[in-house]
């Protein structure tokens, strides 16, 4: 995979993309780095990226030309026919699991991460094939929305975490919060590990993991089971946590 990140501020990315496993990844040649600083895309003699909105209003608003000449640099050198464009956005789409599963079998990504007040709408009409919000809430600018979705992604590629099984269990990967776990040693400060954990018997830990998920899920993300597929096993579950908490 190549992702390119479009940004201002290209040396914030420094410490992430060459640490853990972003780093490793790199490495193992799964996936290829580049940050653009799109102001050096100017044609403007001061190099200037913003200009103020037609209409008035507060604030400055991105120029279209310096991240349209980005852009189109950066599909020129692109493996993919189709590269997704995807703009950090409190407008866009909320971000989820399902969307990093599905950016991660792309092949190309390019990040547009804006600052100031907004862009110029026509950098959404024309380049963009995506938007993207990592939650209810503004920051400065799009930058470290980029590095939460880029760390998402990669760690789905293959043999990026070493463990096939880690990324397919994680917390909403299967539409449940993950289950609790334990580690050495089985007894500290009085606190012990659930006896099941154990015992050796595969089928029993299975079962207690699938409940634990379940009943995490039901107590701090009770939206998650709306739509949630459940078994006759799950809802037998549910019934007796209710009738529990109603007693």
């Amino acid at each position: 995979m190549k992702i390119d990140i479009l940004s201002l501020f290209p040396e914030m990315f420094d410490g992430v993309l060459h640490s853990s496993i972003l780093k490793k990844a790199a490495e193992k040649g799964k996936v290829e780095y580049n940050v653009i600083n799109f102001r050096e895309f100017s044609d403007s003699k001061h190099k200037t990226v913003d200009d103020y909105p037609y209409g008035g209003g507060a604030g400055m608003v991105l120029k279209p030309q310096p991240v349209f000449d980005a852009v189109e640099q950066a599909k020129a050198s692109s493996a993919s026919s189709h590269p997704r464009v995807i703009l950090m956005c409190p407008q866009g789409e909320r971000y989820s699991q399902k969307k990093a599963e599905e950016l991660a079998a792309e092949e190309h990504l390019i990040f547009i991460c804006g600052h100031y007040e907004g862009y110029d709408e026509r950098i959404r009409e024309q380049l963009v094939t995506d938007e993207i919000s990592i939650g209810d809430f503004v920051l400065t600018g799009g930058e470290l929305a980029a590095m939460v979705v880029t760390d998402s992604v990669v760690r789905l590629l293959p043999d990026v975490l070493g463990n096939e099984e880690s990324p397919v269990l994680d917390s909403f990967s299967s539409g449940l919060l993950e289950h609790p776990h334990y580690t050495r040693p089985a007894e500290f400060r009085g606190l012990k590990v659930p006896d099941v954990l154990l015992s050796g018997n595969h089928r029993f830990i299975e079962e207690w993991r699938n409940k634990e998920s379940l009943k995490r899920t039901w107590e701090r993300r009770p939206d998650l089971l709306e739509d949630y597929p459940l078994s006759n096993q799950q809802k037998a579950w549910l019934e007796e946590w209710k009738k529990e908490r109603d007693s």
